[in-house]
């Protein structure tokens, strides 16, 4: 049995589970599997036997027993590339998708995953007060990746077995989500992102356009991509003042570095050009003293995170690493900035005039 090959396992099956199989299904002696781990025979040993035990889980039993079946299929078929065949250490796409949004529904308070014997299906029910009458189906084969992964554990085993979410399940769907979005800011901040975007405002069909068109381009700003999150109670994220005064700011911000060029250049052509009109004059030192005014109002920490996010529209993964702030926290800080200038441009547009849209 040990010229079995080793089968190509999915990228999900944890370490332990593969040097199990390698053991019990291709006849890999535990010195072997050792040495190849790089850490003692004990170690390997404590780890057949926990996965051993697991297989009183008749979910994970189902799942090793079809993983068992891959070595028995390469044992039948060998082949020069059976061995080269190696699943990467890690989450396919696919799997990650369906796993966050199992894990998703777990998370909520009182819900449990319910695998009867017998059944090709599990259900996701809410169990107690909360319970709501719904019933979300999943396939026994992800319930039981979920189980083997550790995201999952059985609370309470019978002819219905009831699965919870786990701590390390919870810390998964975190994982994931966060690396969903930093794939989703990375391919709107990273490289040329800018170019794929065409300059002219997209139309509504029938050819009517949108009630106002947008300042800076059709391209998404941190702000805007901040905006379509929701709350775990489905409410906005960001208030439309909140996301209103981002965009003032951003609005004070610029007309302020337009003023300073077009002082600039009267300087320089002072004999060339002609006069400026005073009102671009006192509209940029307006808009100036705003901009200060509002930064100096929120204070270091809120104004480093506003006028990175707002004003130089630097992505929230990318102003956490250049603040050193610990990941995922920028947006909450944000979203208290947002708060303060809410409140400091107020309600009123009286000065909509002096917008550069």
């Amino acid at each position: 049995m040990q010229n079995i090959p080793q089968a190509p396992l999915p990228g999900w099956v944890p370490l332990e589970t593969c040097r199990y199989l390698q053991h019990t299904e291709a006849g890999r002696p535990i010195r072997q599997l050792a040495r190849k781990a790089g850490c003692h025979p004990s170690t390997i040993l404590r780890q057949v036997r926990r996965v051993e035990t697991l297989r009183d889980d008749p979910l994970i039993d189902e799942v090793l027993t079809y993983l068992a079946g891959r070595y028995q299929a390469a044992a039948l078929k060998p082949g020069p590339a059976a061995g080269k065949q190696a699943a990467p250490r890690g989450l396919s796409a696919g799997f990650e998708q369906e796993a966050a949004s199992v894990l998703t529904l777990l998370s909520r308070g009182g819900a449990v995953l319910a695998a009867a014997e017998g059944m090709e299906m599990a259900v996701v029910v809410r169990e107690g007060a909360e319970a709501d009458g719904q019933k979300v189906a999943v396939s026994r084969p992800l319930a039981g990746a979920l189980a083997l992964t550790g995201w999952i554990a059985c609370s309470r085993q019978g002819r219905i077995s009831r699965y919870s979410i786990t701590t390390a399940g919870r810390a998964a769907l975190n994982r994931i989500i966060a690396d969903q979005e930093n794939r989703a800011r990375a391919r709107l901040e990273g490289g040329f992102a800018e170019a794929q975007v065409p300059f002219a405002a997209h139309e509504a069909p029938g050819g009517g356009g949108y009630g106002r068109k947008p300042r800076y381009g059709s391209s998404e700003t941190p702000l805007e991509m901040l905006a379509r999150l929701a709350d775990k109670d489905g409410n906005p994220f960001l208030s439309p003042g909140m996301v209103t005064a981002g965009k003032r700011l951003r609005e004070d911000f610029e007309l302020a570095q337009i003023s300073g060029h077009l002082r600039q250049e009267k300087l320089y052509f002072t004999q060339a050009s002609r006069a400026m009109r005073s009102s671009s004059q006192e509209a940029g030192a307006a808009a100036r003293e705003r901009m200060t005014d509002a930064l100096q109002k929120l204070g270091a920490g809120l104004s480093d995170i506003a006028l990175r996010c707002c004003c130089h529209l630097e992505g929230l993964e990318t102003a956490e690493r250049n603040l050193g702030w610990p990941a995922r926290s920028g947006k909450v800080v944000l979203r208290i900035a947002l708060q303060h200038l809410a409140e400091y441009y107020g309600e009123g547009r009286e000065q909509e005039a002096e917008l550069i849209g």
